[in-house]
């Protein structure tokens, strides 16, 4: 769920467009209706993104009111957010109520993260992470899940998960005392803010010719809108965040389906959606919002 374009940071690779002048939040009632399809469909996760989910005024409502269902969710996490002013609430927060997180750190390089998300988004970062940390994230035995996300600084696919994660362990542990679960690679998709920093560079071709290049069939098997519905902050349904953002309807129907339509469905439609930015979950070892498919 889309909890709104609202966010701190305005980064390059943002598929979204999310920024501080973004007005767009989802309401209660919204989020009421989709516990009312978690409840109807018996849905285990609800995965939380934006801009910035916590930047929602509901956003401690909701995650309350999922985790009451025994739900388990999940935060995509802006760790900058920590760090603003009358945030300081989020990491005892997402601690008391066992919410996974996913923190965005496209780098371990201090220069290609400020390059990308803005100055002093790196130290930010850190210190949100080292404060997740204190709560128990990332550490054996505590079952605060702490899951990092990289993005490549331009129009390229990511390097190979496993020897990635494998740098980022030893250098932030040596460098910042940080540990952390799992590290998830996530190309970039040619839509939205990046796809216009393309057009500007004049790297459109280039980027699709290499995404449509990199495409391994065997990806089909474990990309995200075959086991997801991403819903906006309106409460339409898609599937998946990039579809969404491209305003494609759910299964690939000629008219957009909304949460309340689905209240009274008994299955979620098998149809789904496709274009070119496809290839950008398909290119490579794959990207899904869980990381890389494969490990080529």
């Amino acid at each position: 769920m889309n909890l709104g374009y609202l966010c701190n940071i305005a980064c390059t690779h943002c598929h979204v467009n999310a920024g501080p002048n973004r007005t767009e939040l989802m309401d209660r009632a919204t989020m009421a209706q989709a516990l009312a399809v978690i409840d109807h469909f018996g849905i285990g996760t609800l995965d939380v993104t934006g801009g910035s989910p916590e930047m929602n005024p509901e956003f401690r409502w909701l995650v309350g009111e999922a985790r009451a269902r025994g739900v388990h969710v999940m935060d995509r996490l802006n760790p900058t957010i920590m760090e603003e002013p009358g945030y300081d609430w989020v990491a005892p927060f997402l601690a008391e109520h066992r919410v996974e997180t996913i923190a965005s750190l496209p780098c371990h390089s201090k220069e290609n993260v400020d390059a990308q998300r803005g100055n002093g988004v790196f130290e930010a970062s850190i210190s949100a992470l080292q404060t997740l940390n204190e709560y128990g994230y990332g550490k054996p035995d505590t079952g605060l899940v702490l899951n990092l996300v990289y993005n490549p600084v331009g129009a390229s696919l990511p390097p190979p998960q496993e020897a990635l994660a494998a740098d980022y362990r030893r250098l932030l542990a040596a460098e910042f005392g940080i540990v952390f679960n799992n590290l998830y690679t996530i190309a970039n998709m040619p839509i939205k803010r990046f796809g216009a920093v393309l057009l500007a560079k004049g790297q459109v071709d280039d980027y699709m010719t290499l995404l449509k290049n990199s495409y391994r069939r065997e990806n089909l098997n474990g990309v995200m809108c075959r086991d997801l519905v991403s819903v906006d902050y309106r409460g339409y349904v898609y599937d998946c965040d990039f579809n969404q953002m491209l305003g494609l309807p759910l299964g690939n129907a000629e008219e957009h389906t909304h949460l309340a339509d689905l209240l009274k469905l008994d299955e979620v439609p098998r149809g789904i959606a496709v274009a070119d930015h496809c290839y950008g979950c398909t290119a490579g070892q794959g990207s899904s919002c869980g990381g890389a498919l494969n490990g080529a």
